[in-house]
């Protein structure tokens, strides 16, 4: 059997006083995609706050490529190997593009050929970027400040990337478009699209092998697309759990649609 990357074992976290968490089991294999969905305000985020060190757990242990991690700061865990693109996405807006990530590369010190050849990694994934080097982190569009992002989290070549909603702040027009086509057209004919290229980024990544994915979503169609299994979370609990293929709509009108 396949040792997990990362491994969640009844994990209970606290904010104010208030139980969030409730024994929450999640497991994420190297080099795959898994999607954890629910509506908002079951505990999604929490989690991922838990996993990262934001947030410090109550019970439970938390254990990343074999080794505890529940007890380490945040910067002890991304030195570990977890890059994190929190909701929001917490970009720099008055520095540019080619300065938000070159603040990547500083704070965990890579440099000269290593830092060349991620950054051309990551203008591989997403050619905007490279065409956008001189513009404002604050005038670049939702999609487009997502993919900066996710290619600043991407520099230190972690091995588990979570990403917090990454179509937030889409235009809602484009993602009703994208899930209108998703299921009849092939992904790289998508690549004109700010979500198509996310969507796109997500599945190379995926495909490469060198990384496993961890992604809150609430977009199901995206979900569906680029994940191969899938946690969905209710009232701070794991409620249903399996492969991509088996989020029917039953499920996701029980659990997940508002």
């Amino acid at each position: 059997m396949t040792t997990p990357l990362l491994l969640l074992s009844s994990v209970e976290t606290d904010i104010g006083g208030s139980r969030i968490l409730r024994g929450v089991n999640l497991q994420v294999n190297p080099g795959e995609v898994v999607a954890l969905m629910g509506r908002n305000g079951v505990g999604k985020t929490t989690t991922l706050r838990s996993i990262t060190g934001v947030l410090p757990i109550r019970s439970g242990t938390i254990t990343f490529a074999g080794q505890r991690i529940d007890r380490l700061a945040c910067d002890a865990r991304a030195r570990a190997g977890i890059g994190y693109v929190p909701q929001g996405r917490d970009i720099f807006p008055h520095l540019t593009v080619e300065e938000n990530l070159h603040v990547g590369l500083v704070v965990h010190g890579v440099k000269g050929a290593a830092a060349h050849s991620a950054l051309e990694r990551v203008f591989a994934l997403f050619p905007v970027l490279k065409e956008m080097l001189t513009r404002k982190g604050g005038v670049l569009s939702g999609g487009q400040q997502q993919q900066l992002a996710i290619g600043r989290a991407l520099l230190t070549s972690p091995r588990l990337l979570i990403l917090d909603e990454p179509t937030e702040g889409i235009q809602p027009s484009i993602i009703d478009h994208i899930g209108d086509t998703l299921k009849k057209l092939k992904l790289e004919e998508l690549r004109h699209d700010l979500l198509g290229e996310i969507a796109s980024a997500v599945k190379t990544l995926h495909s490469e092998g060198r990384l496993a994915i961890l992604l809150v979503e609430q977009y199901v169609d995206f979900c569906r697309e680029v994940a191969d299994r899938f946690y969905a979370m209710d009232r701070g609990a794991v409620v249903a759990s399996g492969p991509i293929a088996t989020l029917t709509d039953e499920l996701v009108k029980e659990h997940l649609q508002v």
